[in-house]
This record gives structure tokens, sequence and C-alpha cells, in this order.
């Protein structure tokens, strides 16, 4: 996508200046013909103030919540929203209603019916909403969705996996701030939102029941090794050896540093006996895996049926050795598996004749790499759809909008009914048969 000379860069604030807001607005500072951070909105002064410094936004525009932005004049042209997940429906809302387009971080809202009050409202004020569903504008998707039109016949099944590493899974679920709130979203939601709107997007297709089953997860007070103690280091008898410690995971390794210490919060880096003090006394990321309350599950699996008969499924694993995601889908003429971290993927046609009498092909896409700067080319590639999309640039395809984002929601959503209730939800019974986008429903 070009960058249209003529046009000035979109004016926008942040809400809620937590991690991914600041790989976000980094854009900004790279691309300054794009977008510009003119105003910041969080409770908390050190994340505002970091942020906001970083972008020169003045005092009178840093806000201590987004009900004081919302209230102001038309300060800006848009906002990205990347407030904590049960925020994201009330935040939207309001931001709307004030007349501001959004980009809003996943999930869109904790029900169905909150999501879609969204996205009427968003057609009522004539507003753009693009969701964070970045793994769309990953090249391995990409080439995947075009696959689909030429080299396995007419869809069959999907299936996906996704693998949450240990380290992961205990990092941002179980030790985050977030499961100190009052409501936790589903696993499903906020891990897997993800991965079923791909398998949305990829079929396609309006969609019909969901059927799911979860095995409870291993992270219970029950279940705590004998000697451990609330906290990794205050008194842990098996701290030494634990893969979870918290030494371990936030002093000795530094790949969560951006939740345990992060930048917004700490101007340097906490020294070694800060770090330890911090994690022996207050900080969340110190609490023992098995003593904190949290909605993780060792397993959830996902079973959906489209109008048309089609089928996918979905695997979520947590607390793995090795993270990551595969994909199989089958056609009637051939099939694609493919392994999104090393950009692997594999197209099966069934050959008359030919060796095992079938053809395999191999394709290499730009692999997922965890240590790239940041943002990456697929959260470019998001900014810069949602800018063309605000300014209604031509060539600007709108691949997140809200309202083809909601059908990934709604497999989430009837998931979680599936599970709890042990029953076989049908989706136009469960939520009224609403209607995706015309774009969604051409499976574009």
């Amino acid at each position: 996508m070009h960058q249209t000379a003529e046009k000035p860069p979109l004016r926008v604030a942040v809400v809620g200046a937590g991690p991914r807001s600041v790989v976000y607005a980094r854009e900004a500072l790279l691309r300054p013909g794009l977008m510009k951070v003119v105003a910041v909105a969080d409770p908390n002064p050190l994340r505002r103030n970091a942020l906001a410094e970083a972008h020169a936004v003045p005092a009178e525009r840093r806000f201590a919540s987004y009900e004081d932005l919302a209230a102001q004049p038309a300060i800006v042209d848009a906002v990205i929203n990347t407030t904590l997940d049960i925020v994201h429906y009330e935040s939207t809302l309001e931001l709307l209603r004030a007349g501001y387009h959004v980009l809003l971080e996943k999930p869109i809202a904790p029900t169905n019916a909150e999501v879609r009050e969204l996205i009427d409202v968003a057609r009522e004020h004539d507003r753009v909403v693009m969701v964070c569903h970045i793994l769309r504008y990953e090249p391995f998707y990409q080439t995947i969705k075009k696959l689909l039109t030429s080299a396995i016949g007419d869809m069959i099944s999907i299936h996906t996996v996704e693998n949450v590493s240990y380290d992961h899974v205990v990092t941002t679920f179980i030790r985050h701030p977030r499961n100190l709130q009052p409501a936790v979203l589903p696993m499903m939601l906020s891990k897997c939102c993800h991965d079923l709107d791909l398998l949305a997007w990829l079929a396609g297709r309006p969609l019909s029941r969901v059927s799911s089953f979860i095995t409870p997860g291993q992270f219970r007070p029950e279940r705590a090794p004998a000697g451990s103690a609330m906290r990794c280091l205050d008194g842990c008898g098996v701290e030494e050896t634990c893969r979870y410690s918290a030494s371990a995971l936030y002093v000795e390794d530094g790949k969560w540093n951006a939740y345990a210490w992060p930048i917004n919060e700490y101007s340097a880096p906490p020294p070694l006996e800060e770090k330890l003090r911090t994690l022996r006394t207050n900080s969340p990321y110190g609490r023992c895996v098995w003593q904190s309350a949290n909605g993780v599950v060792d397993h959830q699996g996902v079973l959906i049926e489209f109008e048309d008969g089609t089928t996918a499924s979905h695997d979520l694993f947590c607390a793995t050795p090795r993270a990551g995601r595969s994909i199989r889908i089958v056609g009637t003429d051939g099939e694609i598996e493919g392994d999104y971290d090393s950009g692997h993927i594999t197209i099966r046609r069934a050959i008359r004749g030919a060796p095992g009498r079938y053809h395999e092909e191999h394709l290499r896409v730009a692999a997922y790499d965890p240590s790239a700067p940041l943002p990456r080319p697929c959260e470019k590639a998001l900014l810069a759809d949602f800018v063309g999309t605000v300014r209604g640039d031509a060539d600007a395809p709108g691949v997140t909008r809200i309202e083809d984002s909601l059908a990934g929601h709604q497999i989430a959503f009837a998931a979680d009914i599936a599970a709890r209730e042990g029953r076989v939800v049908e989706i136009a019974e469960e939520f009224d048969g609403f209607s995706a986008s015309p774009a969604f429903a051409e499976g574009t």
C-alpha cells in the first residue's frame, strides 16, 4: 500500500499505554507521514507520560481516562484502543459516540451482544472500527488464503492448532495483572481469538453450529508441588528446580522483560536487587503459578460446522514445551499443511500415476521471528490498512473491519457455552442469525 503524498498524517490518540500500544505507536515515529500520536489516555501516570514524552504529546493532551478524551472536541481523527480486554467494549462505545474511528485490540468485547452493539454504533455514526487481527496480514496466512482458490478444489475441512509454551502461559495469563481483575475472559476468547478469526476468514462461509470440550487446568492449589510457597522467592522449597520460577523467567531470562519490567513503567531496567525484592513482595509475576487464580485450561477443542457442511476444528494446548501454530486444510482435490513458525507450507494433490499417487509442492514464506524489531511487518500492514481505510483510500482493503471479525468471536462465544453446558450450540438460535458484512459473506 503506497502513501498518498498530499494527505497529512492521521492524528491518533492512544488509549491504554501498555506494551501493545508502545509497539503500534512506534510506527508513527518510523513513518511520520502515515500517522502522528497527538494524545494519550491511561490511568497510570508512569505509562501515560512515558508514551506521551516519546511522541512529544503536550501536557494538555495527556488524559487520565478514555472518558476524559471522549469529552474533548475532536482533537484527533482516530484512536488506537489497547485497554484491558474487559474494557474494550465500554471504551470503544464511548469513543465511537464521540466521533472517533477506532483501531481496537482483540478481543472486541466479552459478549456477542456487545460486539453487535459496537457494529451497530459504528454504522450509525459512520465510523471505521478495525480489529487488531494481525495474523490476517502475515505472509504465511495470506499465501494460504490465495492457494485456496486454485490448489485443492472445494474445501472440506480446516484444522488448526495453537501450542502455548509453559513460559508464555504463566506470564501472559496466570501471572498477568489482568488476572487480578474481577472478570476474566474465557481462554478461547482471550488467547485463541486470532485462530478462530483465521478459521472463519479462510472458510468464508456462514456459521451453523459449534461444540467444544475442555480438559481442566493443571494449575490448581491441590496440584502444587510439596514444599512450594505462595511466592517463588519467599520460602519456596522447589524454586531452584521449578521451570516456572519467577527468578528463572524474569531475572535470568530476559524474554519476558516487556511484561515483568515494562519500559513504560521503569525509566531504566531495575537493578538485580530491586527485581528480586519486587518479585518476592508485590509483583504479580512473583506469584506461585499453582496458587494464582486463573482460567487457564490444559486443552480445549472446538468443532465448527458451516452452513454448507464444511467443517473446521481448533485445538488449544497450554503449557507445552514448544510454542507454535499449525494448520491443515483438506479439499476435494488436495490438501495444504503449514507450520506458521517455520513458514513452511506443503501442498499435496492427488495425481494418477505419480509416485505415491500424489504430487507434493513445498513453499517457504517469511517465518515468524519473535526477535524481529517491533512493529513487525504484519503490524505495519495493519496500521497502514487502518489509516488508508479511515481516509477512504481506494487501495485500502480494510481486511479486519469489525463486521468481518464477528464470526471468529461468535465461535469463541459458542465454544464457551458449549463447553460449560455440554451441548451443541446452534449459531442462528443462540445469536439470532446476525449476518456479517458483504465482504465476509463473499469470502474476501
